[in-house]
């Protein structure tokens, strides 16, 4: 199967789980301050917080305004892996949180502690993996923490740093670029800058490979 079809195949599953809430996480804690530093920067795209994927002097960053109980974002994974594997050395991905669904906000929480221990890629796949166990969208969910085991994370230490200021601060401030940013909807992509002129996989395919050539 060549690289269209694949694109092909995974949009049509994207197109039917493209959705997002409207609700952002905000603590009353610093959302004064984070949307004062997010007016002063436009566009806030990229922060020297954000977590980043790739060569970090990539000279074409596709930015990702990411929910990790987003089912769209789950299907879109595997294209932004394989639009990193085409141009390893020229692609960045830098990920911005938008915590639109209710059980987002612990998933969220559980990366930024991932991170701390040099875990964040492999939890975040194992959070995509088992999505529909602790963000079932209309069930029940188990919490995200119960399905870390085998990842190497010491979950007593990041339940720990999950609630350390600075993870509060991360969230703040993401939820103030959003809302900045006029994200309304996950997986949201720029590249460069750059929005995509029609969601869609070949859409940011493209526009990444333009801004490969270009650069």
């Amino acid at each position: 199967m060549n690289r269209r079809t694949v694109i092909a195949a995974t949009t049509l599953v994207a197109a039917g789980v493209f959705a997002a809430g409207t609700l952002l996480y905000q603590s009353t804690s610093g959302q004064q301050s984070a949307a004062a530093i997010a007016a002063a920067n436009e566009p806030p795209l990229v922060r020297p917080h954000a977590p980043v994927l790739g060569p970090v002097d990539a000279p074409v960053t596709i930015v990702e305004f990411l929910d990790p109980a987003c089912e769209a974002c789950r299907a879109f994974h595997p294209i932004v892996k394989e639009i990193m594997a085409k141009f390893p050395d020229k692609v960045r991905v830098v990920i911005r949180y938008a915590a639109f669904h209710p059980t987002s906000a612990d998933a969220v929480r559980i990366l930024e502690a991932a991170r701390l221990q040099d875990k964040f890629v492999t939890v975040l796949e194992r959070l995509f993996e088992t999505q529909p166990q602790w963000a079932p969208h209309g069930r029940p969910a188990d919490s995200a923490w119960t399905v870390l085991d085998g990842t190497g994370l010491y979950i007593a230490k990041a339940k720990l740093d999950a609630k350390s200021p600075d993870v509060v601060g991360t969230m703040n401030l993401d939820a103030a670029d959003v809302k900045a940013a006029n994200v309304t909807k996950t997986p949201t992509f720029f590249v460069n800058g750059k929005p995509l002129s029609k969601f869609g996989a070949q859409q940011l395919y493209d526009l990444v490979e333009d801004e490969v050539a270009a650069n």
